[in-house]
């Protein structure tokens, strides 16, 4: 039987309910509302199973309103929510989701620590204390983080060994401006820690020149977060509809195969399913309980 393919990283919202200010300019084709119903297609096409829908803005809101889409649309398979981790209740609230019907969708919280003017955001006591709640309570920690924050990052990591991480968006390199060598140099503070931390190979045509990438523009970075996290700590991510500025569903999918090419299929199988199962325990599947 074949593995289940899993889009680990994807979003739904609304501009006239959310706080999207960043939907403008080259964003605007995407300034509208993305639903269950506007990928469900799009997955089909693509022989894609599941997937694991991720916050969008800082909103404890959309943490319940996510749990409740999952609970009614069969292709969601877990929810990376929003909470408040430096405010002093936050077990309470984690508590609250967990309980709630819905609340076994609920596998991973994140925050938008790329938008913190504080690099080290991640470092303050407050905000150790609710990562410190999130592995008591046997959730994944997503890293939103771009290479100014990435020291803090792989601190954290160290400082956290029983809380799984996930890296979104390959920390979101400067591919358009060939940013490589500084972003390779500050990402290989993970090695060593990957027992805990997984990376999503997963944003990267939207750091690339949006009309004009190609595949082997991210040939290198697949090549260095294979290297830096192993085909088993490595996922799959659309990161749809954001992708859609600059190519198709079927475009970030294409390029990706491309990127690993040189593994073989039960890694690449890995890749696109079984390692988000794991990293993430989606209720549906079977996992490692490690």
């Amino acid at each position: 039987m074949a593995s289940p393919v899993i889009d680990s990283h994807q979003h739904f919202w609304d501009p006239a309910t959310g706080d999207y200010p960043w939907l403008n300019g080259p964003f605007e084709p995407i300034n509208r509302v993305f639903a269950p119903d506007d990928l469900r297609a799009l997955l089909r096409a693509n022989g894609v199973d599941g997937t694991v829908l991720v916050q969008t803005w800082n909103d404890l809101g959309e943490t319940w309103d996510y749990i409740r889409i999952a609970e009614k649309t069969d292709f969601v398979k877990g929810v990376v929510g929003w909470v408040d981790l430096a405010a002093p209740d936050v077990g309470e609230t984690i508590a609250a989701l967990k309980a709630s019907p819905e609340g076994r969708w609920l596998v991973g919280i994140r925050h938008l620590v790329q938008d913190e003017p504080d690099p080290e955001w991640l470092l303050r006591g407050d905000v150790r204390r609710g990562l410190a709640v999130l592995a008591d309570a046997g959730l994944v920690y997503d890293l939103v983080v771009k290479p100014p924050q990435l020291p803090a990052a792989v601190k954290t990591v160290a400082h956290f060994p029983n809380l799984r991480f996930v890296v979104d968006h390959i920390a979101k390199p400067d591919i358009a401006g060939h940013g490589f060598e500084a972003w390779a140099a500050l990402m290989r503070g993970f090695i060593g820690r990957r027992s805990h931390v997984w990376c999503k190979l997963s944003g990267m045509i939207t750091e690339a020149n949006w009309q004009h990438w190609s595949p082997a523009d991210l040939e290198p970075y697949i090549a260095e977060a294979l290297r830096i996290f192993g085909p088993d700590r490595c996922l799959f991510g659309s990161d749809w509809p954001v992708c859609l500025v600059a190519g198709r569903y079927e475009q970030v999918i294409g390029a990706l195969r491309l990127g690993l090419a040189g593994l073989g299929e039960s890694e690449i199988a890995a890749i696109f399913g079984a390692n988000a199962i794991e990293a993430y325990r989606l209720p549906e599947y079977p996992h490692a309980a490690g």
